[in-house]
């Protein structure tokens, strides 16, 4: 505004907010988040990817990773010791709720096993701090609405990990999507294509390590006794703990196709097929899954894949180009995004359109917004986060209450769907050439679920309904209000 247009009143309002932050205490102004401070971070849980969380964090300028937390001593003690080899002061502590108390935090970073997410999120903002939480943001769609509501009602800033969102190849590669020039999406495909090998049998009941407090690390889950052989990151194909490959790599690919298809609510139909199969083991989740989500403009559909591209291959299939990516087909041509920053554009006959390329540091985006105190400079948002991350938990719901079917009863469930029918034979041409006989070992259907979007509650099963939320373990609990 040049000095010639300042009416009188934009005068007085402007000298009064200025008086106003002037007679702030030098103490509160101190610990307004990029008011002449740094930000203060803690990382809860850095096993596996809560390590680049530490790294990404302690990267950025003007940002201190001031405690770490975690329920495994082991894992807590080595990250500390490289804070204290680095003569970095560091604050470590097991229960994240005795982090959450001290008030020289300003921001939360939360890699922990999915179960955890909406629940640090919602205490974390409930004590003031802004969140950076992995994704999927939750473990169920109530949780994930119930995290929501908690960053609005806290005028939180809360970022979801799903970096893709801060590439600037794909940024630019969705404007191109949504601006027509390829037409009408017909169908929005993501995949994950990443092998995952069986997890092993065991007989009995197995010893918790005594570096891991149990309690802590189950939380909101049942404190049920450990049947695999290892706790870690094979809690990711256990259902109180994890949601399959669908939650735990597709949620990245799951959310690139609802950004292709620009569209904020979940879908009002959903269908998945299924199985474990190719090998028997501890495991419950699907490592064989297509989920189908009607939306009324465009299908999104989903693959998951954890075996090879054949028995005994060392590399995975693919589908046009792509394993753990993106192809949007359209009316005029199709986009295909094969990694988290680049996209390629071809036409109907294969031939290269255009190409989009380029990165992006997404927690410098959170950094930024948790300054500006600006949700609209988030580029995921925890609503984008919660919408979808439960694209995959209703795709699991309906798998979860499937039936075992034939071959020839499942072509005749899905016939009139011409995309869903061709993912299927693939499905099965893919087992096949992995040994599998569906014939023989049955595949699952489940039911095709209806949903209100807007109350995010289906219409046609109280069954399914249940498995929108689970029975929480006090005190470790997601309450209704936030």
């Amino acid at each position: 505004m040049t000095t010639h247009n300042v009416t009188r009143r934009d005068f007085i309002r402007a000298s009064a907010l200025t008086a106003a932050a002037l007679s702030l205490p030098a103490r509160l102004w101190s610990q307004v988040p990029g008011a002449n401070s740094d930000i203060r971070v803690a990382v809860i849980g850095f096993g596996g990817r809560g390590a680049d969380h530490v790294k990404g964090f302690r990267e950025l300028r003007g940002v201190r990773v001031v405690a770490l937390c975690d329920a495994d001593s082991e894992i807590l003690e080595r990250e500390a010791k490289r804070f204290r080899d680095r003569n970095e002061p560091i604050e470590t502590y097991k229960d994240v709720r005795r982090l959450l108390e001290n008030k020289n935090i300003d921001a939360v970073s939360t890699a922990t096993p999915n179960h955890w997410h909406s629940l640090i999120t919602i205490w974390a903002c409930q004590a003031g701090k802004d969140v950076y939480v992995e994704k999927p943001v939750s473990h169920n769609v109530f949780e994930g609405r119930k995290a929501v509501e908690a960053a609005r009602k806290y005028q939180r800033i809360v970022q979801c990990g799903t970096q893709s969102r801060s590439s600037t190849g794909l940024q630019e590669a969705m404007h191109y999507l949504q601006s027509g020039q390829l037409g009408k999406i017909r169908v929005a495909r993501g995949l994950c294509y990443k092998r995952r090998p069986s997890i092993g049998k065991v007989e009995g009941e197995q010893p918790i390590p005594p570096n891991i407090d149990y309690n802590l690390w189950c939380g909101p889950a049942p404190m049920a006794p450990l049947r695999r052989k290892k706790l870690h990151y094979d809690w990711h194909w256990v259902w109180d703990t994890g949601s399959g490959d669908l939650g735990n790599q597709g949620i990245h690919q799951m959310d690139m196709c609802r950004w292709a298809l620009n569209t904020y609510e979940l879908s009002p139909k959903v269908l998945s097929i299924g199985g474990r199969l190719g090998y028997e083991d501890d495991g419950q989740t699907p490592n064989t899954q297509i989920v189908i989500h009607y939306y009324k403009t465009a299908h999104l559909i989903f693959e998951v894949r954890g075996l090879p591209a054949a028995t005994a291959a060392k590399e995975m299939g693919k589908y046009r180009g792509a394993d753990v990516g993106v192809v949007v087909d359209c009316e005029h041509g199709y986009l295909v995004i094969p990694s988290y920053s680049g996209a390629t554009v071809y036409d109907r006959s294969g031939a290269q359109i255009k190409k989009f390329q380029g990165g992006g540091d997404h927690y410098e985006n959170f950094i930024k917004a948790v300054r500006s105190r600006k949700v609209s400079d988030l580029n995921a948002d925890i609503l984008e986060g919660h919408l979808s991350s439960a694209l995959c938990h209703t795709g699991n719901v309906s798998y979860r209450l499937g039936t075992q079917a034939a071959p020839r009863e499942i072509v005749e469930r899905i016939k009139a769907d011409n995309e869903a029918a061709e993912s299927f034979g693939r499905f099965q041409e893919h087992l096949y050439v992995n040994g599998v006989d569906l014939t023989a070992t049955k595949a699952t259907i489940g039911p095709l679920l209806k949903m209100n979007p807007k109350a995010e509650r289906f219409t046609n099963s109280a069954q399914a309904n249940e498995l929108l939320t689970r029975h929480y373990r006090e005190p470790f609990v997601v309450p209704e209000k936030v």
